[in-house]
């Protein structure tokens, strides 16, 4: 069911205003932070899930259950590694491109914790900088 003309414009304001207001909700929701993919970890997942496949195989073949158990696991830990960002790319991508009232000079600070921009943001806006 379409949305109404008057939904419509409720909904692209309740969006402007999520982008104006809340840029590191829509950064981390909306997946603009997420940066270039790690090449190098996921070759390395697949390989070992490709290794562990085969070991799996192996161990099936040969009836012994060790090498079987052993080839799951190296199977998981393979597509572990390929699917789970690495730390160090999403930390080193700051979000660009969203317009807010901290935009520049949040860049050039260190971050701060989860806690210290929640009381910071609550500052603002008691001191009337909403």
């Amino acid at each position: 069911m379409p949305l109404s003309e008057q939904e419509q414009r409720l909904l692209e304001e309740m969006e402007r205003n999520l982008y104006k207001n809340d840029a590191d909700f829509v950064a981390t929701v909306g997946g603009a932070g997420r940066g270039r993919p790690n090449y190098r970890a996921i070759v390395l997942g697949v390989l070992l899930a490709v290794a562990g496949a085969g070991a799996l195989i192996g161990g099936v073949a040969s009836q012994l259950l060790i090498v079987g158990v052993l080839g799951f696991a190296l199977m998981f830990v393979g597509v572990l590694v390929a699917i789970t960002p690495s730390k160090r790319s999403a930390a080193s991508n700051p979000v660009s491109g969203v317009a807010g009232p901290a935009g520049p000079s949040r860049q050039s600070k260190p971050r701060a914790g989860f806690m210290d921009r929640l009381n910071e943001r609550w500052d603002r806006r008691q001191d009337g900088h909403d």
